[in-house]
């Protein structure tokens, strides 16, 4: 395994601030050292890993591939240790620094950036970056804090918690309704336009769920000329406009309803729901803003839970 001397940490913490500043006098300047002395010690480091790190010419420098990579390793590597080192020394009383947060973009929309205001409120030394994306990230390698998906992930270098059980309904506008008629069973649905949401990882129909008349769950996949490819928000917005009866979730619709510009169909099929959950590396240090971020969720969502419960 190989070992770090405390030069070879100092020549990775000026790398990351040249690498973040874009430019070694810059950095040099920041730390109060010489250009050449920062060019120097990047310059043992390539030396000692084998590869550029950095593109240079005379006017700038930029990370290589390799360059990008590593950063995003050794900013993860460092904070942890700063992390650390607040715990121990019990500088941890006051959540700061960046939290990177990827969610998807209906439960980011409609659920989060809304309670988000509150949050910053809360905890105004905790900076935030979000990435909203129906894209399956990877938590570790791409070094998001946290994600809030669907489901629970079965990745056993996740921890997750369940933030809620999410109802859904199926709705749709009045004028659609009284241009097309209202279901009643789950096979009048054939007989209507139902806006269908391809799942970006399999590529395949998301299924409407019901609960049968027997009690039993059905997932039923609907037939449709009707497709949205990547992102649900799509068919919120194509439904809402008239374009046919959609599945989605309560807290979504729930708003239209009351005010008159939607209406729920086949209630009498209702009463499933699906999980979301947030989660983080089960190996990484869980920082105060982590914490600071799930107890505030938990709260706001009033589901009970024990951090570090698997």
């Amino acid at each position: 395994m190989r070992t770090f001397d405390a030069i070879q940490l100092g020549s990775i913490e000026l790398f990351c601030k040249a690498a973040e500043l874009g430019s070694f006098s810059v950095a040099a300047e920041s730390l109060r050292l010489t250009p050449a002395s920062v060019s120097r010690s990047i310059k043992r480091l390539e030396e000692r890993l084998g590869v550029r790190l950095f593109s240079r010419t005379t006017r700038n420098v930029r990370l290589t591939s390799e360059g990008e990579l590593y950063w995003q390793q050794c900013q993860q590597a460092l904070e942890q240790i700063a992390e650390a080192e607040r715990a121990i020394t019990g500088n941890q009383k006051v959540p700061s620094g960046v939290l990177r947060i990827s969610v998807g973009t209906l439960y980011a929309n409609y659920r989060l950036l809304p309670l988000l205001q509150y949050f910053t409120e809360t905890y105004p030394q905790i900076e935030l970056e979000l990435s909203l994306s129906n894209r399956v990230v990877d938590i570790v390698d791409e070094g998001y804090d946290l994600a809030i998906r669907i489901g629970m992930p079965q990745d056993s270098r996740l921890i997750a918690h369940k933030l809620e059980d999410a109802t859904v309904g199926v709705f749709a506008t009045p004028d659609y309704l009284a241009r097309h008629g209202v279901p009643h069973s789950v096979n009048d649905l054939a007989n209507h336009d139902c806006l269908q949401f391809v799942l970006p990882t399999t590529g395949r129909v998301m299924p409407w769920i019901f609960t049968a008349p027997d009690s039993k769950e059905l997932d039923y996949t609907v037939r449709s000329r009707l497709r949205l490819l990547d992102d649900a928000f799509g068919c919120i917005s194509w439904g809402n406009a008239g374009g046919g009866l959609f599945q989605t979730y309560h807290f979504i619709a729930g708003p239209a309803v009351a005010r008159g510009e939607l209406v729920e169909v086949l209630q009498s099929y209702g009463g499933r729901s699906r999980q979301f959950s947030v989660t983080y590396p089960q190996n990484r240090h869980l920082s105060a803003r982590v914490r600071a971020f799930i107890d505030f969720m938990l709260e706001r969502l009033k589901t009970p839970v024990t951090l570090g419960q698997r």
